[in-house]
């Protein structure tokens, strides 16, 4: 019998404010232990938590980018469970009444795109961390409340998606989503971006999904793949051996590349959820949300259709250009001024991202587009040529100067005199008539050797095209 995977996801992203989402404490990443903690986010007895305005929007714009309708009115409720990073012992979150309900992300699949529905998007408090000696033999840990209270927003898919392949589309275009509106950095190692996997198998023609499995708290977007890939094969083997699945949390051993049962899985009802009586229902209207749709920044899919409409650009160069909001901008700028814009994405996709570690820094870059626009337009009039425009650049890359400066700085210059020329091509068919001989002979390859040579002798700064010309009328009288 043949089996298909059932995988549905729950995406924690951390919303890029500066203070917490119920108090005023700083979200700074990396700070001392317990030194952005207050009353409110350590859970004391008597605060009362009051909503952080940003955090409200940021998650409706999260919603707005990924097609949800947004809920006019919503509410906070108690997700009741007790772990030592929790204080209160309850989470505060949304249950029955999310701000953001029914979006959908397309990804690739396989040759073509598949729409991934997404059954809500809500908001929540991250909770505290604990962290625990390195040495085992220590019996105590300890409880960091930097992190509590930090805003989040949970996305969760409906199941539709049938692969660790998918999996990793639908992650990498979220993320790639939420950075460009400006609502998250998903910086992975710090902990902005979770995920947990809800994952079963289930025969090709049946209905009924089977019993899932909930993969938590992964860290990359590779081990989800690789979680899935594994988890389906670990399912199919107990069902193939008569084994029952049951209904579990489970962990992913990077080391091992193996899942393994941590406890077993709740289901909602075990929360024992009921609205926050401290926290009134968020109510927004038409005009609030309409204000935020029209800040929405334009999102990759519609860059990478009015890239190829505007400066008629291949699906390929615009989804590059397009993969950081930052590299699209910064491409955007050098078109505007002046540069050719299939010679300008040739330039930054080859040239460029070879020197770029992060594309989103592309702001901080050395070579400001208004310079590499300068650049091509050199080589456009004819006043250097492909091969020392590279040498140029590299320049610009050490000293961030004016590539005109560059150029006359040191007598780089394209040599196009046509008498000037010839007498190096002259001289150059006098040292090589073997070469002369084979091009007699059809040997193409040994005229290209002789336009080398003649780049050589000029140091470069021949006009490649007017040497051609006269090598070929030179060769012609011989």
């Amino acid at each position: 019998m043949k089996y298909k995977t059932v995988i549905g996801l729950e995406v924690h992203a951390q919303l890029n404010t500066e203070s917490k989402i119920f108090c005023s404490c700083s979200t700074e990443f990396g700070a001392a232990a317990n030194t952005h903690a207050c009353p409110v986010c350590m859970g004391l007895p008597g605060v009362l938590p009051v909503l952080n305005k940003k955090v409200l929007e940021k998650a409706i714009l999260a919603g707005l980018a990924t097609d949800c309708s947004i809920s006019e009115y919503s509410k906070f409720d108690r997700k009741n469970y007790f772990y030592p990073d929790l204080p209160k012992a309850y989470q505060i979150s949304q249950f029955d009444k999310p701000i953001c309900k029914s979006g959908k992300i397309r990804v690739k699949s396989g040759e073509g795109f598949k729409d991934i529905r997404l059954n809500r998007i809500h908001l929540e408090e991250d909770a505290a961390k604990n962290v625990h000696p390195e040495d085992a033999s220590k019996n105590y840990s300890y409880v960091d409340f930097n992190r509590s209270g930090t805003p989040l927003i949970e996305i969760v898919t409906e199941p539709d998606i049938s692969s660790g392949d998918e999996a990793y589309e639908f992650l990498s275009k979220l993320k790639q989503i939420l950075r460009y509106i400006g609502v998250s950095d998903c910086n992975m190692e710090e902990g902005s971006l979770r995920c947990d996997v809800n994952i079963s198998i289930m025969p090709e023609d049946a209905t009924k999904l089977g019993n899932k499995v909930e993969i938590k708290n992964m860290n990359s977007f590779k081990a989800v793949k690789l979680a899935i890939e594994f988890e389906y094969k670990r399912q199919l083997q107990m069902t193939e051996y008569g084994e029952t699945i049951v209904q579990e949390t489970r962990l992913w051993n990077a080391d091992k590349l193996e899942t393994y049962s941590m406890r077993s899985k709740e289901d909602s009802h075990d929360y024992r959820y009921f609205p926050d009586p401290d926290l009134a229902p968020v109510i927004v209207d038409k005009e609030f949300i309409d204000k935020l749709k029209s800040s929405l920044a334009e999102l990759p899919d519609a860059k990478i259709d009015r890239f190829m409409k505007d400066f008629a650009l291949p699906v390929y160069d615009a989804s590059v250009l397009s993969s950081t909001r930052e590299l699209a901008e910064y491409f955007e700028k050098t078109v505007s001024c002046g540069a050719n814009p299939k010679k300008a994405s040739n330039w930054i996709m080859s040239e460029l991202l070879a020197h770029v570690d992060d594309s989103e820094k592309m702001k901080s870059f050395i070579v400001k587009p208004e310079s590499l626009s300068k650049l091509l337009l050199l080589v456009d009039k004819n006043v250097i040529n492909g091969k020392i425009a590279k040498t140029v650049f590299a320049d610009m890359l050490q000293s961030g100067d004016d590539p005109e400066e560059i150029v006359n700085k040191k007598g780089l210059v394209q040599v196009s005199d046509t008498s000037e020329i010839e007498k190096i091509v002259e001289a150059v068919i006098a040292a090589n008539p073997q070469s002369i001989a084979d091009i007699k002979e059809g040997k193409a390859k040994a005229a290209g050797f002789l336009v080398g040579q003649v780049m050589k002798e000029s140091k470069g700064k021949a006009n490649p095209q007017i040497v051609n010309e006269i090598l070929n009328k030179c060769i012609a009288k011989l």
